[in-house]
């Protein structure tokens, strides 16, 4: 079994992958497709952990938001998007994680910009990044923070779209967006899915 645990620590029931999908390279840094990767230099502040190399063909920092909560494994796969289940799949084997322990942050058109949706579960909705993962991995069963960008003006291509700098109107916003999304990883980790979704969804 991938996912099977294979050791046994204090650690085992209180650590989360917590994976931030972009494309690697400074080139496409400020763009909305790493808006995933954004909220993970955010967390990565907080618990004032660097990014290292790893041997799973990504970058890894790991720490704790606050003193004895859950501990986060914080990891940015070095592949482009549309690969990035290769390197997820190794680290849940490396840390002997099951998925349901995974968090994976990544940009959502559905969603209008500067809002968050929560969910664990359900299909990939036409993100590479997201069909990646579960072909690599073989399940759904891990939970996802939809950071939304919203969907392109008038006919402008959506693949043109996400690989686009956020714009000046937006970046003013965004740091806020950012915060919000670190936070909701911080109590899906801390508190569970649910009492996360109470906190972070608006009301319908």
């Amino acid at each position: 079994m991938w996912f099977r645990r294979t050791r046994s620590s204090p650690l085992d029931d209180n650590l989360w992958l917590v994976v931030g999908l972009g494309n690697p390279g400074p080139g496409y840094a400020g763009h909305r497709h790493n808006v995933g990767q954004m909220v993970l230099a955010e967390l990565a502040d907080r618990m004032s952990a660097n990014f290292k190399s790893h041997k799973t063909n990504a970058t890894v920092a790991e720490g704790r938001s606050f003193p004895d909560g859950p501990k986060l494994v914080l990891a940015k796969p070095n592949t482009f998007m549309n690969v990035s289940g290769g390197p997820v799949a190794a680290l849940l084997r490396f840390y002997s994680l099951e998925p349901s322990r995974l968090i994976v942050v990544h940009d959502e058109l559905d969603l209008p910009f500067d809002t968050l949706k929560l969910k664990a579960g359900g299909g990939h909705g036409g993100h590479n990044g997201l069909r990646d993962i579960i072909a690599a991995t073989g399940t759904n069963d891990f939970t996802r923070v939809r950071v939304g960008i919203g969907r392109p003006p008038g006919r402008q291509d959506a693949a043109d779209y996400v690989l686009r700098d956020f714009t000046a109107a937006e970046r003013t916003t965004l740091p806020n967006l950012l915060t919000d999304a670190a936070d909701a990883v911080e109590a899906i980790a801390a508190d569970g899915l649910t009492t996360a979704q109470q906190k972070f969804h608006s009301p319908a």
